[in-house]
C-alpha cells in the first residue's frame, strides 16, 4: 500500500491493522500494580487517526474511554513550556533514562535532576513547575485536553487517582528526594495529588488523537491560536521520540519511527508532524510497560503508509 492520499485510505489502513492485530496471539498483561487498571481485558483494541482539520477515523474500541496515565505527561510538558520556556530544561533533562520509569537510582548520581520529562521523576518536576505558575496544574491539563479533543466531558477518574495514591510510595520517595535537592517548589503531598489526578484522566483514542494534533500542527491549537512556538513543538516531539516509551524508546523508534508516548493504561499516542496524529489502545503490556498490540499496530501503520519522520 502506498502513501496515504485520501480519507478513505486511512480507514482502509486501520481496518487492515485491526485484522492483523486480531490474529496476534500474545497481547501481554494489564497493569496489575494499579488495581483500578487490572480488570481491563488485555485483548481489547482500538485505534484512531486524526487529521489536522479534525477529521477522525477509527477502528475497534476507538471511542471507549480508558485511563490515559503517562500519556498526559506530553500535554503537561507542552503547557509548562508555554509558560516558562527554556528555563524548564535547567530542572529536567532531555536524555533517555535506560532505567525503569520509576527508578530512584539516577537521581542521586545526577543531583536530583531527572533524565527527562516522561519518567516519573521528570513528570513530577514538570507538574510542580506548572502548578507553581498556574495554581492548578491538573486543572490546566484538563482544560487543554477538553478544548483540543472537543470533548467537554473528559474528566479525572477519582477511583484511579485514589488507587494510585494508595500505591504511590515510590512516587512520594521521588518527590521528597528531589525536594531535598531544591528541585521541587510545592509541598510533596500537594504535588502528588496533582500528579495522580493528571494520570487519572479518562479519554478515548478519538479524544487523544485529536488532542495530539496540537503537535502535528507544530504547536497550533484546534481554534487556530498558538500554544507553542514551532521550536517548542519540535522539542516536545523530539523528547517523545527519544524518551516516550520508557526504557524501550530505541526499539520504538526503530520499529515505528514516530514521536510517541505510552501509558500503562495501554494507550499510545503518536505524531506525524504536518500530517496527522494517532492513538491506539490495548491494555496488555510488555515488561517495559508498553502496549504489545499498540506498538505492533503503530509499526504496521508506518509500514503500510510510509509515514515516518525518517
Amino acid at each position: 500500500m502506498g502513501a496515504v492520499t485520501s480519507t478513505m485510505d486511512y480507514q482502509q489502513v486501520l481496518d487492515h491493522i485491526a485484522e492483523e492485530i486480531a490474529r496476534t496471539p500474545g497481547r501481554g498483561r494489564s497493569a496489575d500494580y494499579i488495581p483500578a487498571l487490572a480488570t481491563r481485558d488485555p485483548r481489547a483494541f482500538g485505534m484512531a487517526v486524526a487529521e489536522l482539520d479534525g477529521t477522525v477515523h477509527g477502528v475497534g474500541e476507538w471511542r471507549e474511554p480508558f485511563s490515559t496515565q503517562s500519556i498526559t505527561k506530553v500535554f503537561t510538558l507542552a503547557l509548562d513550556l508555554a509558560h516558562e520556556g527554556d528555563e524548564l530544561w535547567e530542572h529536567v533533562g532531555r536524555e533517555p533514562s535506560g532505567n525503569p520509569f520509576n527508578s530512584l537510582i539516577q537521581l542521586e548520581y545526577e543531583n536530583g535532576i531527572p533524565r527527562n520529562p516522561f519518567i516519573n521523576a521528570g513528570a513530577l518536576v514538570v507538574t510542580d513547575r506548572l502548578h507553581t505558575r498556574t495554581g492548578d496544574a491538573a486543572g490546566e491539563l484538563l482544560r487543554l485536553l477538553r478544548a483540543e479533543s472537543g470533548n467537554p466531558d473528559l474528566d479525572f477518574d477519582p477511583a484511579v487517582a485514589a488507587s494510585e495514591a494508595t500505591h504511590g510510595d515510590r512516587n512520594a520517595a521521588l518527590g521528597h528526594f528531589m525536594a531535598s535537592y531544591g528541585n521541587i517548589d510545592n509541598p510533596v503531598p500537594l504535588l502528588l495529588d496533582q500528579y495522580f489526578r493528571q494520570c487519572s484522566v479518562t479519554a478515548s483514542c478519538a479524544d487523544l488523537a485529536l488532542a495530539a494534533t496540537l503537535l502535528a500542527r507544530h504547536g497550533v491549537r484546534a481554534d487556530g491560536t498558538r500554544l507553542l512556538t514551532r521550536s517548542q513543538a519540535k522539542q516536545v516531539n523530539a523528547v517523545m521520540l527519544t524518551c516516550g516509551t520508557y526504557d524501550a524508546a530505541g526499539d520504538f523508534a526503530y520499529r515505528v519511527g514516530l514521536p510517541g508516548k505510552s501509558g500503562v493504561g495501554g494507550g499510545i499516542i503518536a505524531v506525524v508532524p504536518g500530517r496527522c496524529a494517532l492513538c491506539v489502545w490495548s491494555p496488555g503490556l510488555d515488561e517495559r510497560g508498553n502496549s504489545v498490540a499498540g506498538v505492533a499496530a503503530l509499526d504496521l501503520f508506518t509500514t503500510l503508509t510510509g509515514l515516518s519522520v525518517f
